[in-house]
C-alpha cells in the first residue's frame, strides 16, 4: 500500500468511525447528512465521489440501514409539531428555541422548514390560530398564540416594509487564547478589530455565519454551549464545538 492509499484509507476509515459514534450516541440510530456535518464537521465533500455515490453506501459500509426516504411535511403535521413544541414551552417559539428544538430532535421540523412553507413569524403565530379556533381541546395554544400575536404588531409593519429586501448580518467565532467569542455584526471583520484593541494579543476569526436573524442564530449558539459560558459571550469549546459551528455557512 503506498502512501497516498494508506492516507486515504485513513481518512475513510474516520468517517466510518465517526459514523458508528454519532449512531451509537443517537440511540444507535445513523444521523442524516445535515446533522452528521453539523456533528463532526464531515461535509459531503469529503467522501462522495471519493468512497462512497451514495449516503446510504456509507451508512451500510458501517455497518446500518440505510434511513428511510423522508416525504415533504404537509403542513397539519407541521402545525401539530409547533403545538407540541408551544405547550412544552407554554408559550410561541423564537427562532432560536425552534432551532434548539431541532438540534436535540432531528425528527422536529427546521426553522426554516416553518419559513418557507408559513411565512414569517407573525404569519406562523396567525396560522396556528386559525389551526385553534373552534377545537375547545386547542385553547389553551390559542390564548399563547393570541396573546403573542400582540407582541407581533411592530414585526407585521416592520416586515411589510423589509419582505422584497431581506436584511443580512453576521454570527460570528472567533479566538483570542484559548476561549471563544460568539457575536453577531454587520461588519464582522470591524467588529473583530474592535474586540482586538480590548485584548493582549490579536484575535482570530475562526467563522461567520450569514443570516436574516442575527439575534435568533445567536441565541442558539449562546443556549447550545451555556454549560461551556465563561464569562459574556466568551465560551470554552473543544475542537468538536468548532468544527459544529463551522459547519454552518448561510441560514435564511
Amino acid at each position: 500500500m503506498n502512501g497516498v492509499q494508506h492516507i486515504l484509507k485513513m481518512e475513510k476509515d474516520h468517517i466510518l468511525k465517526e459514523i458508528k459514534r454519532t449512531a451509537q450516541e443517537n440511540r444507535d440510530k445513523p444521523l442524516g447528512l445535515v446533522r452528521f456535518k453539523k456533528e463532526t464537521g464531515i461535509s459531503q465533500e469529503d467522501w462522495c465521489g471519493k468512497y462512497w455515490t451514495k449516503w446510504s453506501e456509507a451508512l451500510i459500509e458501517a455497518g446500518y440501514k440505510p434511513n428511510p426516504f423522508t416525504p415533504p411535511h404537509d403542513k397539519g403535521w407541521l402545525i401539530n409539531q409547533l403545538i407540541l413544541c408551544i405547550r412544552e414551552l407554554r408559550r410561541f417559539p423564537t427562532t432560536a428555541e425552534l432551532m434548539l428544538k431541532r438540534f436535540r430532535d432531528e425528527e422536529f421540523p427546521s426553522h426554516i422548514t416553518f419559513r418557507k412553507r408559513f411565512g414569517n413569524k407573525a404569519k406562523l403565530v396567525q396560522t396556528v390560530i386559525n389551526f385553534c379556533i373552534n377545537k375547545k381541546e386547542l385553547s389553551d395554544v390559542l390564548e399563547i398564540c393570541r396573546s403573542t400575536r400582540v407582541s407581533q404588531d411592530s414585526e407585521n409593519l416592520e416586515t411589510s416594509v423589509k419582505e422584497s429586501n431581506v436584511q443580512y448580518g453576521f454570527v460570528y467565532l472567533t479566538k483570542s487564547g484559548r476561549f471563544y467569542k460568539i457575536g453577531k455584526a454587520d461588519l464582522v471583520e470591524k467588529r473583530n478589530y474592535e474586540i482586538g484593541l480590548k485584548l493582549p494579543e490579536e484575535p482570530e476569526l475562526i467563522h461567520k455565519i450569514k443570516t436574516d436573524d442575527p439575534f435568533g442564530v445567536e441565541a442558539y449558539w449562546h443556549k447550545r454551549f451555556e454549560v461551556k459560558r465563561k464569562k459574556g459571550e466568551w465560551f470554552e469549546l473543544g475542537s468538536k464545538d468548532v468544527q459544529a459551528f463551522k459547519g454552518w455557512k448561510k441560514i435564511a
